[in-house]
């Protein structure tokens, strides 16, 4: 079982997210999307490709270009990894399950053309869609065939997850490096595009069931719960990347109202700077530096994922402070007391920054130009302990406006209006399949 559902669905989805990256990202100007076919041949099939215009109101869509994943694509033994025959991004993305980053073309080892005849291609950056193997095959895949590498070694087994697609962002010269912010957020962005095109799969699952009703009743409604079971499994995937995605406009908004961690020091500064510190006294303590390797971890979970502030205190002390503690312990005098003191006092500064936003006196003065009723509004919806308890309509509305200057809010706003699209239609198919086998167990037969 892979992706299987109707290839203009697939379009459109795969159109929405490369516009959205478009649109957000003024470096970019192409963008394609590749669908990974099921195991073991892994064919490789480019869907669609979209470039913006120069003014950046119009993308033309279509596969103009010569390629080799144009269809009928390429099947896993054709763009592996293999001596003699060129590297490609394609087979480090879809084996490996990581994204490639080429910002430097005249340097990147994995452009076929440069390697075939010294051509360099695009700065650009290939992001892998992952989608869990325990929501894309709910009944379990022991038997399912996963192909090997050229070593011998099968792909994936060791993984939680699959790859349905890749996408390919172009963006101008040297605009684009590893791990910047336009990476992270392509990441994100294809997280939305893996959990719609697995929403995808599930109505399609849910409307085969349905046919089969009629041959057996009882089979289709354990189906259908089943079915049930996975959609309520959806929509808390669904609710955490609305709470995600919030966490990223708190980041912005911290961001935005401590002038960069000047006024007030901010998670993203002061973390910055305490893996700064432990990567360096890490080299003088290198037997320790799998304890090292641990808390740095940490300090860039703490930044990637945007924890609620009400819980974040306490992430600190058991994914910080504690493994910092034990290391001390451990190493015991051959950490200087000037090191100790320092990091301790960035270990501190770092939960003063997790409670910036309850400063009145900062929040008060914050971009002054911000209507106060605005600030208030905005604030109640992304610091909420229960994404439920507030309307998301509410929310996209106030993400409208043109007052509030945050960097990826037009990104944001997109991001959560997919999402809320999504967690309608998957509540929608809890309705429709409770229906379904409750009008079944009461004699009622489907044709």
């Amino acid at each position: 079982m892979a992706i299987n559902i109707d290839k203009a669905l697939i379009e459109e989805a795969c159109k929405g997210i490369i516009e959205t990256i478009l649109y957000c990202l003024p470096n970019s100007f192409k963008g394609t999307a590749y669908l990974i076919g099921p195991p073991p041949d892994l064919r490789a099939v480019r869907v669609t490709s979209g470039i913006i215009s120069p003014d950046r109101t119009v993308i033309s869509w279509g596969l103009p270009q010569v390629s080799d994943y144009n269809p009928p694509g390429k099947g896993w033994m054709e763009y592996r990894d293999e001596p003699n025959r060129p590297l490609e991004a394609m087979a480090w993305c879809v084996e490996r399950q990581k994204s490639w980053t080429a910002e430097d073309p005249v340097r990147d080892s994995r452009s076929v053309n440069l390697q075939l005849d010294g051509t360099p291609e695009d700065c650009h950056h290939m992001e892998p869609v992952l989608v869990r193997k325990s929501d894309l095959y709910p009944n379990g895949n022991s038997n399912l065939e996963y192909p090997k590498n050229y070593q011998g070694e099968t792909i994936w087994r060791d993984t939680d997850h699959v790859v349905v697609a890749v996408i390919k962002i172009h963006f101008r010269p040297y605009t684009i490096r590893i791990g910047s912010a336009e990476t992270k957020v392509i990441k994100k962005l294809s997280r939305i595009l893996g959990t719609e095109l697995l929403s995808y799969q599930i109505r399609q699952q849910a409307m085969d069931a349905f046919r089969e009703l009629a041959e057996q009743r009882l089979n289709t409604c354990n189906l259908l719960a089943h079915t049930i079971r996975n959609a309520i499994t959806k929509s808390g995937l669904i609710l955490s990347l609305i709470k995600l995605e919030l966490g990223f406009l708190r980041m912005q908004w911290e961001e935005l109202i401590t002038d960069g961690g000047r006024l007030a020091p901010t998670i993203t500064s002061i973390a910055n700077e305490l893996e700064t510190r432990l990567l360096a006294l890490s080299l003088r303590l290198s037997k320790f530096q799998g304890h090292f390797e641990k808390i740095i971890l940490s300090l860039r979970r703490l930044k990637s994922y945007f924890i609620n502030p009400n819980s974040v205190l306490e992430w600190i002390d058991s994914q910080v402070t504690k493994k910092w503690e034990e290391l001390v312990e451990l190493a015991g005098p051959e950490i200087e007391e000037g090191e100790l003191v320092n990091i301790n006092e960035l270990i501190l500064l770092l939960k003063r920054a997790a409670k910036v936003h309850r400063d009145p006196e900062l929040y008060q003065l914050a971009v002054s130009q911000i209507p106060q009723e605005l600030k208030e509004r905005f604030t109640q919806f992304i610091y909420s302990n229960n994404v439920a308890s507030f309307s998301m309509d509410e929310l996209l509305e106030v993400l409208e406006t043109d007052q509030l200057p945050l960097p990826f809010m037009e990104k944001s706003r997109r991001s959560l209006i997919h999402l809320n699209a999504l967690l309608e239609v998957i509540r929608d198919l809890e309705i429709t399949s409770n229906r379904a086998i409750a009008d079944v167990k009461g004699g009622v037969t489907y044709t």
